[in-house]
């Protein structure tokens, strides 16, 4: 019987793997159908400790699979397809992978992630990492004083366009409907801000450019006229599906699909069933965050693992 099994890679399974490792917890890592996690898709990162000249998302998170595999980490490659947890303390949790992979462990760490909501255009595809992004966080630093749109209409969409307002010449915020669905004061901080232009009533045809974004082709759903904006970065703003659809009915989760966390731990529902990361994080969703609540994680299994010796 294996001790841990973490499900999912990024910084927060990776991060799990090398705590539960040190500890000779004898983990295994199941890194899913994109190993490394959002990052993976992130063509430079900036703000992580200890990459003082940067360093690209794929390289980094090849870093933190080798100091994971360096402390013993067994990792294979696999998506879970179903999983049985135990509603009782001490008991043993089955997860399946690939339909036919049986793995029976005591502890489960979850950092599935969760996966940014886009809108469908191949040219989203053909862009990301070269004016396309998810994250403005992340990214935003890259088009300091350039000319950036931002899509949605929410609190996140709110949010990132003021962040980036700070950072940017000019912030284009589209907004499908003939409103903002944000929060009063949300939209109170989008309309003050000089250098955010709202367009109601516009959604986007097309992400335009050579190698990387120099335009987007928007249109009025109202007015049906198209026009061509003049920018270097494009901002999906739209939403996150997080990567817990397996778990449902077994694990309690808010209603977009967070896994509900007990106050100042990773510990859910589940005796034994931890969750780290962007599968449990809405609000941060930063690299940084995710590693940090993978130790965590680890940290609490090691102490389950001890009181159910």
């Amino acid at each position: 019987m294996i001790e841990c099994t973490i499900i999912g890679s990024g910084p927060a399974g990776y991060t799990a793997a090398i705590y539960a490792a040190r500890a000779n917890m004898k983990p295994t890592l199941i890194q899913g159908m994109q190993p490394g996690g959002q990052l993976t898709t992130t063509n430079d990162v900036e703000n992580y400790p200890g990459y003082p000249t940067g360093i690209t998302g794929p390289k980094m998170m090849e870093d933190f699979l080798k100091q994971a595999e360096r402390f013993g980490t067994n990792v294979i490659f696999g998506t879970v397809t179903k999983v049985e947890l135990s509603k009782k303390e001490g008991e043993s949790h089955k997860i399946i992978v690939d339909n036919k992979k049986e793995i029976i462990t005591k502890t489960v760490i979850i950092s599935t992630g969760a996966s940014a909501k886009y809108l469908g255009l191949p040219s989203e595809t053909k862009f990301m990492g070269s004016g396309v992004s998810a994250c403005a966080v992340c990214d935003g630093f890259f088009f300091k004083n350039q000319d950036v749109v931002v899509v949605g209409g929410g609190d996140s969409a709110a949010e990132e366009a003021t962040y980036l307002s700070n950072l940017c010449n000019k912030v284009y915020l589209l907004v499908r409907k003939k409103e903002m669905r944000a929060s009063k004061i949300m939209q109170k901080r989008v309309f003050e801000t000089k250098n955010i232009e709202v367009l109601f009533n516009y959604e986007t045809v097309e992400i335009l450019g050579d190698n990387r974004v120099s335009s987007v082709k928007v249109k009025n759903n109202v007015s049906l006229d198209e026009k061509i904006i003049e920018v270097t970065g494009f901002f999906l703003a739209i939403g996150h599906n997080p990567n817990t659809e397996i778990f449902k009915n077994q694990l309690d989760m808010d209603e977009t699909g967070y896994l509900i966390t007990k106050p100042d731990s990773t510990l859910t529902n589940l005796p034994g069933v931890f969750a780290s990361g962007d599968a449990q994080d809405s609000v941060y969703r930063q690299a940084i965050t995710a590693a940090g609540t993978g130790c965590m994680a680890a940290l609490d299994a090691e102490r389950y693992l001890a009181n159910n010796s």
